[in-house]
C-alpha cells in the first residue's frame, strides 16, 4: 500500500461512524446510511491524494454523502415504504421518546430541508458551509431552514423544539 492508501484508511477508521450517523440522521436506516457511508468513502478514495492535499477531507466527505443521499432520493427505484420498527438504542438524555418522536418528524420532512436540518443543527455546520455543500446560496439556506423548522414545529408542537 502506498502513503497515500494508509493516509486514507487511518481517516476512514476515524471518519466513518461520524459520516454514518450523519447518514443515518438522513436516511433513517441503519443498513441504508452503512450503505451511504461506503459509497461516500469509495468516492473519497479514488480522490483522496487531490482531496488530502487542497481540501479539508471532513467538508468533502459531508459534501459527498450528502450527495450520495440526495441522488437515492431522486432515484424512482429507491421509493421504498419503511415500517415502524423499534430504535437500535435509547437516547442517553433519559427522554428516548423525544428522540424517537424528532428522528420520526424529520423522516416526514423533504429530503433537501431535511439535508438543511441534520447539517445546520445536528452536525452544527454555518450557513455558508450548508450552501456550499448543497450547491444553493446562503439565503436558500436560511429560507430552508426557517420552512424546516417551522414544519417540524407543526409535526411536534411548538414545544417539543425547545432547544433545536
Amino acid at each position: 500500500m502506498s502513503e497515500y492508501d494508509d493516509d486514507f484508511v487511518e481517516y476512514a477508521r476515524i471518519a466513518a461512524p461520524r459520516l454514518r450517523r450523519t447518514a443515518y440522521l438522513l436516511c433513517h436506516d441503519w443498513h441504508l446510511a452503512q450503505d451511504f457511508t461506503q459509497s461516500a468513502l469509495a468516492k473519497l478514495f479514488v480522490h483522496w491524494p487531490r482531496i488530502q492535499r487542497r481540501e479539508s477531507p471532513d467538508a468533502y466527505a459531508r459534501k459527498v454523502l450528502l450527495r450520495v443521499f440526495l441522488d437515492h432520493q431522486r432515484r424512482s427505484s429507491s421509493r421504498e415504504i419503511v415500517t415502524d420498527r423499534v430504535a437500535e438504542r435509547a437516547a442517553p438524555d433519559g427522554r428516548p421518546e423525544l428522540r424517537v418522536t424528532l428522528l420520526e418528524a424529520l423522516r416526514r420532512i423533504a429530503p433537501r430541508d431535511r439535508a438543511i436540518l441534520v447539517l445546520r443543527y445536528w452536525e452544527d455546520q454555518s450557513i455558508d458551509t450548508v450552501a456550499d455543500l448543497l450547491g444553493v446560496s446562503a439565503a436558500t439556506v436560511k429560507t430552508q431552514s426557517t420552512r424546516g423548522l417551522n414544519r417540524l414545529r407543526d409535526l411536534l408542537g411548538a414545544d417539543e423544539l425547545i432547544g433545536f
